[in-house]
């Protein structure tokens, strides 16, 4: 148990550092070097990264970071897809979950290999630039939809996507996510709530441990070359998610069809 409260730490501190990784520890941790069950590892980790992420957020609001008008749009869409994917995630394995799970994490190393780009806009720039709402409502109700699968925050997705297509500056997207992360991780907790028992006092003193690493991370953020830091992050995505691929295999294999012919059929009708 030690190790894994040291780990949640380390959760907080990839939070309060790169503004995501967050999630995409916390399932790997909370299945492997707990042994805890895939669905509930899931639901936990989405009240775990929110509430670690709404606190990271407070942070970036007072250094300004956080931009509420794109939050209030983006926010509420991924809480509707976060919240559906949350319900649809009962016609999927623990197992299927996690190769789902582990084929995110990579698609994730890309981006942290690869690095974000800076738009460089300023503050007059991004007022004036006009929103593509209808592609934000899209985006977020996909990102949605995979942090209710899978219980991944979705940063690595939600960041280049600000920069992208609201034109907002790369710090400004980083707080900006958090607090989205935050509202749709919340939204899909409660997608969970009904159908998974939730250990609530390990839920609370994890909680706690990543909270310390993610004020640790922030305080931490300026010190460290976050280039580099992405890039090993990123490898080591890499090798995590072909480990979790490996473990899986036989499991995933033996539960295909992930949806079973008779449920399709009901919710056909």
């Amino acid at each position: 148990m030690i190790l894994g409260y040291s780990l949640a730490i380390l959760i907080g501190l990839s939070l309060g550092l790169l503004g995501g990784g967050g999630s995409i520890l916390t399932v790997p941790v909370l299945v492997y070097a707990l042994g805890m069950d895939a669905k509930v590892s899931i639901a936990l980790s989405l009240a775990i990264v929110g509430a670690t992420a709404l606190i990271g957020s407070v942070t970036h609001w007072k250094a300004k970071n956080v931009n509420l008008k794109i939050a209030a749009i983006f926010g509420p869409v991924a809480m509707i897809g976060t919240f559906l994917g949350a319900k649809l995630s009962v016609f999927m394995s623990g197992a299927a979950q996690l190769i789902l799970f582990a084929i995110v994490m990579i698609i994730a190393s890309f981006f942290m290999i690869k690095g974000r780009k800076d738009t460089g806009a300023s503050e007059e720039e991004v007022e004036n630039h006009k929103l593509p709402v209808g592609l934000i409502i899209v985006e977020g109700i996909a990102v949605g939809i995979l942090t209710g699968l899978v219980g991944v925050g979705g940063g690595f997705m939600i960041v280049p996507a600000l920069v992208l297509l609201a034109k907002v500056p790369m710090k400004q997207a980083v707080g900006t996510s958090l607090l989205i992360i935050a509202m749709k991780s919340f939204a899909g907790f409660l997608g969970y709530m009904g159908t998974t028992e939730i250990p609530w006092s390990f839920l609370g003193v994890f909680t706690s441990f990543t909270a310390v690493g993610i004020v640790i991370g922030t305080m931490l953020v300026k010190h460290v070359p976050q280039d580099k830091l992405k890039k090993i992050f990123g490898y080591f995505l890499i090798i995590m998610g072909i480990f979790i691929l490996y473990k899986n295999k036989a499991k995933f294999m033996a539960t295909v069809p992930l949806i079973p012919a008779t449920q399709v059929v009901s919710l056909l009708r």
